[in-house]
């Protein structure tokens, strides 16, 4: 109780000044950020944004630390292990700011997802779930909402998803198109997930930087989605990045389609477009294939 006594919200974010004016600040502190999944990415993100001075956050997740989560979710430790991701959260935040205002939500958020962006500013998709992320966009397309968002990659990476932008969805090709977000089957999930890693691998240098004799068992689910920390962290504050640039207006040149950031060699690798994107896609199929071929012989 003494140490909140002490808390200043103007002494925490002193030293923001000079990166961003007293006026910016005060857009940053009135700014309402919404984050759907708060482990890896949504996680790192939060603790951004948190200590960056935003005061009003909604939380949502359902499900709870795990010691598989240690190796890179910023607010799994040893003392959170089996409790709630989103109320875990919320007590690590108001360990960083006393003052900020936090709603906590579980498996009932896609019940109120229009209302729930409807009123925040800003938009994080941190979750792996397929058929929520399909409701989220659905949804924020109806409402014309912005979503800030990430590739499952090896690499960090980051997009900005804005109202008028054609949805991942359709513009990975995904066979869901026509189905209800709850009634989407194994099959179109793992057919969504090699849908996205060709696109990954078509645009970006991942596969230099993964082991991909693992490959075939990440995208049947025989096997979890791996996850680095320093990769994953990085994502968590590229996504951070984006929402303090919407939030001040500030340009931007990340798009719907994103870009993937090689910290290995110290590149930004932009996705191609058009033809020449479809056949890289074409080949990175036909590179896939190889690969799995030659794991089932071993």
């Amino acid at each position: 109780k003494e140490k909140t006594l002490q808390f200043s919200y103007e002494t925490m974010t002193s030293r923001n000044i000079g990166f961003v004016s007293e006026d910016e600040q005060e857009k940053i502190k009135n700014a309402k950020v919404l984050v759907i999944g708060t482990g890896g990415m949504g996680g790192a993100c939060i603790q951004s944004l948190v200590r960056c001075g935003i005061q009003t956050f909604t939380v949502a997740d359902i499900d709870i630390f795990e010691v598989g989560n240690l190796n890179r979710q910023v607010f799994a430790t040893i003392d959170t292990l089996g409790k709630s991701k989103a109320l875990s959260t919320a007590s690590k935040i108001k360990e960083i700011n006393p003052k900020v205002n936090i709603d906590v939500l579980g498996k009932e958020w896609p019940d109120n997802l229009a209302t729930l962006l409807s009123n925040h500013d800003i938009i994080i998709n941190g979750m792996d779930d397929i058929g929520a992320t399909l409701l989220l966009y659905r949804t924020a397309a109806k409402c014309g909402t912005t979503i800030i968002d990430a590739y499952a990659s090896p690499l960090p990476s980051v997009t900005v998803v804005r109202p008028n932008d054609i949805r991942p969805e359709v513009r990975l090709g995904y066979r869901t198109t026509d189905t209800d977000w709850t009634m989407v089957t194994e099959e179109q999930k793992a057919d969504c997930r090699l849908k996205e890693a060709l696109f990954v691998m078509a645009n970006s240098s991942s596969a230099n930087h993964f082991k991909m004799e693992y490959a075939e068992d990440i995208l049947s689910g025989k096997r979890s989605r791996p996850s680095f920390a320093p990769m994953v962290i990085t994502t968590g504050n590229l996504m951070a990045f984006e929402a303090i640039k919407l939030i001040l207006g500030r340009s931007d040149g990340t798009d719907h389609v994103g870009y993937f950031f090689n910290p290995w060699d110290m590149k930004i690798e932009r996705p191609y477009t058009g033809f020449i994107g479809q056949l890289r896609i074409r080949y990175a199929a036909w590179k896939f294939n190889q690969i799995a071929k030659n794991a089932r012989k071993i």
